[in-house]
């Protein structure tokens, strides 16, 4: 037993320095040149205007069914008219980023360990290697830098959709009256809920890139490796949220 429990540690051990020195080559790696500009903008465009419509979808239907359930909590107290600015504040500060960021690892993530991983069983990365190029510089930072850049863009659209579909839940589908919907929202507000919320998705967004390149860049065993680091992928990912959602929350509040 003791051994197996050292076996496991020492094995969590080498993944964690293997995986800290991936991304301190990526951080790195950001600064060299040349810069691949037209890697760049096909990350931008697949990050960012791709994975628009599922995060938006995403963003109304939980604001939709925060509404509904907050709307009908308030009611018992008489207290409808603050369901505005509570969902302004929890949209922005939590549900938004924590759960377009994890579409996004399902979407991006995933797709970003399964086309590593193909290149790195079919001998792709080392042919680069062979040329005289560096592998995370032309793969892993166009990726990195678009998930980086275009999370927060896409959390703050989501914010707008969000709120706006609280508003349209109240007013079409329960026929109340909320006048000055979105001027209680923007009341109740401060900058420090917006840009938490930013903060929030942009080190999701690292997260994403980081771990989806460093399980593609790491793929070995063929096609079976490729589909088992592509799930891998989007779970560490995705624990990496949440866990570093609750560091940032105790930091940033």
């Amino acid at each position: 037993m003791l051994e197996t429990l050292g076996r496991s540690v020492l094995k969590a051990a080498e993944r964690t320095g293997v995986f800290t020195l991936f991304l301190r080559h990526t951080l790195q790696a950001v600064f060299k040149r040349p810069f691949e500009w037209q890697e760049l903008s096909k990350q931008l465009e697949r990050v960012g205007v791709r994975s628009s419509p599922v995060v938006m979808v995403t963003a109304v239907f939980t604001g939709m069914v925060f509404t509904l359930q907050t709307y009908d909590g308030f009611k018992r107290f008489q207290a409808e008219a603050f369901v505005p600015g509570v969902l302004g504040v929890a949209l922005l500060r939590e549900l938004v980023p924590v759960l377009g960021c994890m579409m996004v690892a399902g979407r991006i993530g995933s797709a970003m360990a399964a086309e590593l991983g193909t290149m790195r069983v079919t001998d792709q990365i080392e042919a680069l290697e062979v040329m005289g190029c560096d592998p995370i510089q032309f793969l892993v930072v166009p990726r990195f830098l678009a998930t980086l850049l275009m999370m927060p863009l896409l959390i703050t659209l989501s914010d707008m959709v969000g709120i706006t579909g609280g508003w349209f839940l109240i007013t079409h589908i329960l026929h109340e009256n909320a006048p000055g919907f979105f001027d209680q929202v923007f009341e109740f507000l401060d900058a420090e809920d917006y840009w938490s919320g930013i903060i929030k998705a942009a080190v999701f967004g690292a997260i994403i890139a980081s771990v989806g390149c460093y399980k593609g860049i790491n793929t070995r065993g063929g096609a079976e490796g490729v589909g088992r680091n592509t799930t891998h992928a989007v779970v560490y990912a995705s624990l990496g949220i949440l866990i570093s959602d609750f560091v940032l929350t105790k930091v940033l509040f």
